[in-house]
């Protein structure tokens, strides 16, 4: 007796009718209590219930090609459904019969219905017009079932009197009769009785056509099977099919192979041999009698009723036993052995297996050795049988049969370990056995765990596979080497460098190394068909109805939709190949990209995730919710559009750029608050204030004035909270601004008159305490109980530093690599960096103020202190190194004192940055001085203490003890003392942050601002630690924008003093601002300067020269109301072509700008450089300390940077 392949299992009352939907998964069953319901066997869930009958339900159909279901009861009623998802609902009923419906079925052409009833009539109904067109009467007792033939216009009747009947009812198609009640007797000329079959002894149950040949077989409760064959005049018996012992509910003919289908009340179902007569297998039951089967119209599937529910079972496994070597499948398909090419298409026959086993199983694996072109086949018949044949190397001529040469032996699974080892696995011994390519056993194994399956796991090794574990097993050293606990293994594909490997479950997989040290388990609802690699590394695996992909460490996800279970074969790029349940070669087209961009942002392949963004339509919540889920928001920013989502993404990365443009576009308060939490944990507080402001939080916003030491600011608090009259709001913003007049008169307001005299008394205002009595109505004697107090030291801390100008430091991470990536041209729209402030609006006033030719915009000039222009007071700090002696403790016999870290990172790195942070100044100085020609270095006093308290930890294990000193390291994996450096206090991010307030600077007008800035960038780029030959191209680019900024900034500011100082020296006012416009600066800052050129050179009357800057600024693309401005000054030129003042200035030569006198030094002329910044001067200037950075020698000897440190 075999198993059957069941496939879906419910368990419920009594079903006594099935029906298969022809191209979707499901099943209509009628039950014993009255119920109809709809299945989807596939995913094994209950679609629907239609309970509408009274009493058993004999009989359903489901239509062959429309959304209809039609079911017969006890009730004597017929009735047909919609079954459309949106609107299933009973359509109509028939009525006419008059006992029950034992079955019903739909015509495959015309709008019929065929009913059978215990009334002892067969009826045909119009499903159009709802009217019965047929009574077909002749049986003498109740008529069991009743079925159209797939193709001729027949009919075949089982009855209870023991006989089966044939109809014609040809005639029916030809006419149309009388459907008016009461004209019965019209409708035996349409259809006649053309056979009457006797031969059961009992009544029969069943009758059912062949689908192609001209048989029926009849099922009877005489425990009989029949089987009639028709010709044009008569029928007769052919055989019968006994081994039944109890009545036979009934039988089909199978829909694709010679074989019959019964089930009977003795509990068991049995498939028959059509041609041979005999019993080939026996599914049986322990409690359950079978009622009813049904055959899917398409598929290999059958679906039996029984007591307490139903099973849809197959008779065969219909994956084809396939293997995979390059490019060619070799693989099964009606017994032949093929081999398809999946780069040709071509597709050989090579080998015949037709005599391998039972006709009717097909080989249930197969394994292929490429070294002997051998292939080892197996299958379930006969107990398990494996043969093992050479393929021929052309298929000329007649294909063999395997019968030949192949040699065979019995058991359950066979496959090749080696080049000439192949190893068989008896289930029943327990024993695996290892044979060589003459079928002689080598090795036996006695498996260390019970073996139901054998699969390749590497050169002498085998995966076996347990109920609940799989091992990997070493067949030479015979032991296990892993083992992993999972669900039965069906199934094992290895990646194509053998690296990884899948183990598939029916509902679960494994993603395994070739060791088994690692593993990832994948668990799927739908049973899980196969599997492939794709050649990225990613498995690629079809269910029953998808096609899906799981990456190594366990994300998964749908790639596409099946109408049919596919096996996959190989995948290459975006097609799939596979075979399908005929075993037939397909290609499935799919779009890898989700699983593509996964794959590349666990590894990191930040070029292939930029590709993938740029090349495809990668969007919805799906990817955006796994970008989150893994930790990548700023990642997820870039795909979405929607502001909400993005307001969103931007708060969890900490992007407050975005968050602040989209908090802006969507205006909710609740948005504002939200980015002031986060602008306040990044300590951004200029964004907080903004979102104060706008959600107009008086009390925090008092409150951040009062921790940023903005006492002006606090002031306008106070005059708001008095415009707005809330007492509270103003005794707070009073009492943080220390004004004590106004505590006093807000108290005073609010009637609270004691307090406001004892604020004064304490407070030593003596008048204003008299006052307070006289406006309360009385006198010091009044008072003279209330003890006196001392003098009120309540008053708000001084401010030290004031910071409301300047953001509290955070670590600053730099642009990520998307970041950069896609503001050079993914995002077409990208605006220029560096404009002004966090409005952006505030860059064009300051173009108009340095023109001036309007006023400043409302950004800028509402800006506290935007013109002030002094120079921020340096305190100077005393440093003194106090020399400390350390007493060596006492170290055992032989032992010496190990090598400090400090003096490790001073011999590891050729850096100053890493010198200073150990301590070492004197070395540090020596080698910015050999390296950058540093002279003085009393600027850089602050920079070697900040570096050096950034360096070191101090941690205090107990009060008693003293500190421990823990240096940090920005390498803390490395393990040899050769390579641990300190950690990078300055980095290049940090610096680009720091440049970008000098450019904010630029644009705000703040030049001895910017002068500072820059200065302090160039001073920090001198302590910057180096890794990568990128990063010291970035150095030197960020010195020389730095020294270009820094040099026009010192010009301009040159030009301001001249004009102030020098009114009559419009000469050197006039080449200073030329030569500003030749500094290398970015766009929007290059305006500034020629829009600043045009309006000197046109008040001095030098259009000609003003014209040519204005052609300059043109080609810059400046907004319309600029080129408007510039079109203007042209056309002025070209009017009045003469400069008034001539000047030193020859645009058409190339020149450098001597940094310290301020003139050009034309190409070819002699020049000497600053050895750190290499900006230019005039050779009377060697030797004397370069007033740009006021740090290095001119023209001295320098070394260089030194070669990066990674």
């Amino acid at each position: 007796m075999s198993v059957m392949l069941t496939k879906f299992e419910s368990k419920s009352n009594r079903v006594k009718g099935l029906a298969f939907h022809p191209t979707q998964p499901l099943l209509a069953a009628s039950l014993h209590n009255g119920s109809v319901q709809l299945w989807n066997y596939r995913m094994g869930v209950l679609v629907d219930r239609f309970e509408e009958h009274e009493g058993p339900v004999r009989a359903v159909a489901i239509h062959p090609s429309r959304a209809l279901l039609c079911t017969g009861g006890d009730d004597y009623k017929i009735k047909v459904w919609d079954i459309r998802p949106t609107n299933r609902r009973c359509l109509f009923t028939l009525h006419g019969h008059l006992d029950y419906v034992r079955t019903v079925q739909f015509h495959h052409e015309m709008p019929w219905i065929l009913s059978a009833s215990d009334d002892q009539t067969i009826r045909i109904w119009n499903s159009t017009s709802r009217n019965c067109i047929a009574i077909l009467t002749g049986h003498s007792h109740y008529v069991m079932s009743a079925q159209f033939h797939p193709k001729e216009d027949l009919i075949v009747s089982a009855s209870q009197d023991q006989t089966v009947r044939v109809w014609d009812i040809s005639g029916l198609r030809k006419n149309t009769p009388n459907s008016a009640p009461g004209t019965f007797d019209s409708f035996d000329n349409f259809s006649t009785v053309k056979y009457v079959l006797e031969g059961h002894d009992r009544g029969v149950n069943w009758a059912s056509f062949h689908p192609t040949l001209p048989l029926i077989v009849s099922a009877a409760d005489d425990r009989q099977i029949k089987i009639w064959r028709m010709s044009e005049t008569k029928a007769w018996e052919v055989d019968a099919c006994r081994g039944h012992f109890n009545n036979v509910s009934t039988a089909l003919f199978h829909p694709k192979h010679e074989l019959i289908v019964s089930c009977g009340e003795d509990k068991t179902v049995r498939v028959w041999d059509l041609t041979k007569r005999s019993a080939v297998q026996t599914f049986r039951r322990e409690h359950d009698r079978f009622w009813v089967l049904a055959a899917h119209p398409e598929l290999n599937l059958f679906a039996a009723g029984h007591d307490n529910g139903l099973i849809v079972f197959k008779l065969e496994r219909e994956r084809p036993a396939f293997a995979m070597h390059g490019d060619t499948v070799y693989y099964v398909r009606d017994k032949y052995v093929r081999a398809y090419d999946i780069n040709t298409g071509s597709d050989i026959g090579l080998l015949s297996v037709r005599k391998f086993g039972s006709p009717y199983v097909p080989p249930r694996t197969l394994s292929f050795n490429p070294a002997e072109r051998a292939v080892l086949l197996t299958i379930s018949s006969d107990n398990g049988l494996y043969e093992l044949s050479t393929l021929p190397k052309d298929a000329v001529g007649e294909v063999k049969d395997s019968s030949t040469d192949g040699k065979r032996g019995s058991g359950q699974a066979a496959i090749f370990v080696a080049r000439n080892r192949f190893a068989v696995l008896n289930k029943a011994t327990q024993l695996i056995e290892v044979r060589d390519l003459s079928n002689s056993v080598v090795k036996s194994i006695k498996p260390p765990v019970q073996t139901n399956e054998i699969f390749y796991g590497g050169t002498a090794s085998l995966i076996l596979s347990s109920t609940s574990s799989v091992v990997l097993y070493d067949i030479q050293q015979q032991k296990t080497l892993a083992e992993i606990t999972t669900p039965p293994v069906k199934y094992v594909v290895w990646s194509a460098d053998g690296s990884l490997v899948a183990l598939l479950s029916k509902h679960t997989i494994t993603i395994a190394n070739k060791n088994f040290s690692q593993h990832t388990l994948i668990h799927e609802t739908i049973r899980i068909k196969s599997g492939a690699w794709d050649d990225s590394g990613v498995f690629i695996y079809s269910t029953l109805n998808h096609i899906k992909y799981c990456l190594a460490q366990g994300d998964h996800g749908v790639i596409c939709t099946l109408d049919n279970p596919v096996y996959l074969t190989r995948v290459k790029g975006k097609t799939v190949h596979c075979l399908d349940r005929s075993a037939r070669p397909r290609t499935i087209t799919i779009d890898p990209t989700e699983y593509r961009f996964k794959l590349a942002l666990l590894r990191g392949n930040h070029e292939e995730m930029l590709y993938i963004i740029r090349t495809s339509n990668l969007l919805g919540q799906s990817i955006i919710a796994y970008l989150q889920q893994k930790g990548f928001p700023e990642i997820a920013l870039h795909f979405v559009q929607d502001k909400s989502t993005r307001f969103d993404l931007a708060i969890e990365c900490g992007n407050l750029d975005v968050a602040l443009e989209t908090a802006q576009a969507i205006d909710r308060p609740d948005c504002w608050e939200r980015l002031a939490q986060q602008a306040l944990k990044q300590g951004n507080h200029k964004i907080v204030e903004k979102a104060y402001q706008r959600t107009k939080n008086f009390d925090r916003l008092s409150f951040l004035y009062l921790a940023t030491g903005s006492t002006e600011k606090l002031t306008k608090m106070q005059k708001i909270a008095d415009a707005r009259g809330d007492p509270m709001s103003r005794f707070h913003n009073a009492l943080y601004a220390g004004d004590v007049q106004g505590r006093i008169a807000v108290l005073k307001d609010v009637g609270m008159y004691s307090l406001a005299y004892l604020t004064a008394k304490t407070n030593g205002l003596e008048e204003v305490a008299l006052e307070i009595l006289e406006a309360a109505g009385l006198t010091e004697a009044d008072v003279d109980d209330v003890p006196s107090f001392g003098q009120s030291t309540l008053k708000p801390p001084s401010v030290v530093t004031s910071t409301a100008n300047l953001n509290w430091p955070w670590l600053s991470t730099g642009e990520s690599f998307f970041d950069r990536a896609l503001a050079n041209g993914l995002e077409a729209s990208a605006e220029a960096p560096h404009l002004n402030g966090v409005d952006g609006g505030g860059a064009s006033a300051a173009l108009d103020d340095w023109a001036k030719e309007e006023e400043a915009g409302e950004e800028v000039a509402a800006e506290e202190g935007a013109w002030d222009l002094d120079a921020d007071a340096e305190e100077a700090e005393e440093f003194q190194k106090e020399e400390v002696v350390e007493e060596e403790p006492e170290l055992g016999a032989g032992a010496t004192p190990g090598v400090s870290e400090t003096e490790l990172w001073t011999r590891n790195s050729p850096f100053a940055a890493d010198h200073v942070a150990a301590g070492s100044f004197d070395t540090a100085m020596q080698l910015l001085s050999r390296q950058f020609g540093v002279v003085n270095f009393s600027l850089l006093k602050p920079v070697f203490l900040s570096i050096y308290r950034s360096s070191h930890v101090y941690l205090s294990p107990m009060a008693s003890l003293p500190p421990l000193q823990l240096h940090l390291r920005r390498n803390p994996e490395e393990s040899s003392p050769s390579r641990v450096l300190p950690v990078a206090v300055r980095t290049l991010p940090s610096i680009r942050a720091e440049l970008s307030e000098g450019f904010r600077a630029v644009s705000g007008n703040k030049l001895p601002d910017a002068q500072t800035v820059f200065r302090s960038v160039l001073r920090a780029l001198l302590l910057v630690p180096i890794s990568s030959d990128n990063e010291a191209k970035e150095w030197r680019d960020l010195v020389t924008l730095a020294r270009e900024y820094l040099l026009g900034v010192t010009l301009e500011i040159e030009r301001r003093r001249v004009a102030q100082e020098e009114p009559d020296n419009v000469r050197r006012s006039l080449e200073l601002a030329a030569y500003f416009t030749h500094c290398k600066l970015q766009p929007a800052h290059l305006q500034i300067a020629l829009r600043s050129a045009i309006g000197v050179f046109a008040k001095a009357n030098n259009h000609a020269t003003a014209a040519k800057f204005a052609r300059r600024l043109l080609e810059l693309n400046p907004d319309p109301k600029i080129v408007a401005q510039a079109r203007q000054r042209i056309a002025a030129g070209d009017r009045n072509p003469r400069n008034a003042v001539e000047i030193d200035y020859d645009e058409f030569t190339e020149f450098e700008i001597c940094a310290a006198s301020f003139t050009p030094i034309y190409k070819g002329s002699p020049a000497v450089r600053c050895p750190y910044t290499d900006a230019a001067y005039l050779p009377r200037y060697k030797g004397q300390l370069d007033p740009l950075t006021e740090l290095t020698e001119i023209g001295a000897s320098s070394a260089g940077l030194p070669a990066p440190q990674s």
